[in-house]
C-alpha cells in the first residue's frame, strides 16, 4: 500500500471558516474560533494520520489589507506559506452573490502559484443549489482548480470529500509527525489562544483585536494534578483596560472561568488561572511587542 503525506495550506479572506473547517476534520480544537475577522494570527498546523495517508493542514491567518504591523506580519504569513506546501485549500462563503475584490485579489495571487488548488465552497447551508450552481460556474472562470467542492464546516456537509482529493494530489512520503499528534502548537500557545478565544466571544468589535495574550508562567504540579498559569492580557487603551477588568472585576472573571473550563478540557489537569490585564499602546506595532507575543 502506497502511503502518502504532505503539507496543505488553508486559506482565504477573514471569517470564512478555515479555522471551523480545521477543527471538522480532526474532530478536536486546533484552532480557536470566533465570530470576529482575523481571529488566527498565526499559521496553526493541524495533523490528520490515517493508515494510508498523513496530511498536515496549515491554518493561515485571512487575507487582508494590513492596518498595522501585526496585520502586515499575518498577511506575509497567510502568502509565504503558499508556496511552500504540496496543496492549497482555497475557501469562499456560498452567500457572497459572486467573488469580491478580496477574493479577486486572492486569486491573483493564486495564479502565481504551481502548487495545485482545492476550492472549497463553505456555508452551503445558508443558501439555495440554484445560487451555488451560479457561484461554481463564477469562480470557474476565474482559476483552474483541481476541484470545486460545497460544503458546510458548521454542519460537515461534504468534508468527507476533501480528504479522497486531496489523497489524490499528494505525493508519496513518510510520516512527519507521531501517529497521535494532533498539533504542533505548545501548550503555551494553546493556552493563550483559548484566552483569546473568549476575549474575542465577550467583547465588542473594537478591543479583542487590540489585545495580545502572553503566557508568562506555566508550572505543572505533579503531585496535585494541577498546573498553574500565569497570563497577560496586553490592550492598547486604559479604557480598554476597563472594559476587559469590568465592573468589580467581573468581567475578567468571566473570561478566566470560561478559558480555564476548556484549558482543563484540553490539558487533562485541574489549572489554577491568574489574568492581569496591561496595557501597551500601539502594541500592534512595535517590534518588540510583536516578538513577545510570537509574531516573528
Amino acid at each position: 500500500m502506497t502511503f502518502k503525506s504532505g503539507f496543505v495550506a488553508v486559506i482565504g479572506r477573514p471569517n470564512v471558516g478555515k479555522s471551523t473547517l480545521i477543527n471538522r476534520l480532526t474532530g478536536e480544537k486546533v484552532s480557536i474560533i470566533s465570530d470576529k475577522p482575523q481571529t488566527t494570527r498565526n499559521a496553526i498546523r493541524a495533523i490528520i494520520t490515517e493508515e494510508d495517508c498523513q496530511i498536515v493542514f496549515i491554518d493561515t491567518p485571512g487575507i487582508h489589507k494590513p492596518k498595522n504591523k501585526l496585520g502586515e506580519y499575518m498577511v506575509t504569513v497567510a502568502t509565504d506559506t503558499m508556496n511552500e506546501v504540496d496543496a492549497i485549500i482555497y475557501i469562499v462563503e456560498a452567500t457572497d452573490v459572486k467573488p469580491g475584490p478580496g477574493d479577486m485579489h486572492i486569486i491573483q495571487q493564486l495564479k502565481e502559484v504551481r502548487t495545485p488548488i482545492i476550492l472549497l465552497i463553505n456555508k452551503i447551508d445558508l443558501v439555495e443549489k440554484e445560487k451555488l450552481l451560479y457561484l461554481i460556474s463564477e469562480y470557474k472562470d476565474k482559476l483552474d482548480f483541481e476541484s470545486i467542492i460545497p460544503i458546510s464546516a458548521a454542519t460537515g456537509e461534504g468534508t468527507d470529500l476533501i480528504m479522497n482529493e486531496l489523497k489524490k494530489i499528494l505525493p508519496e512520503g513518510p510520516k512527519y509527525f507521531p501517529e497521535d499528534m494532533l498539533t504542533d502548537q505548545t501548550e503555551r500557545i494553546l493556552v493563550a489562544e483559548l484566552i483569546r478565544e473568549k476575549i474575542l466571544h465577550f467583547l465588542s468589535e473594537e478591543v479583542p483585536h487590540g489585545v495580545g495574550v502572553e503566557v508568562v508562567s506555566f508550572t505543572e504540579r505533579e503531585e496535585k494534578n494541577l498546573i498553574d498559569i500565569q497570563a497577560n492580557i496586553y490592550c492598547e487603551k486604559e479604557s480598554h483596560k476597563g472594559i476587559l477588568i469590568g465592573k468589580q472585576g467581573k468581567m475578567l472573571k468571566k473570561i478566566g472561568m470560561t478559558a480555564r473550563q476548556e484549558i482543563e478540557n484540553i490539558l487533562g489537569s485541574k489549572v489554577f488561572l491568574q489574568l492581569w490585564v496591561k496595557v501597551k499602546p500601539d502594541w500592534r506595532n512595535s517590534n518588540q511587542m510583536l516578538k513577545i507575543l510570537g509574531y516573528n
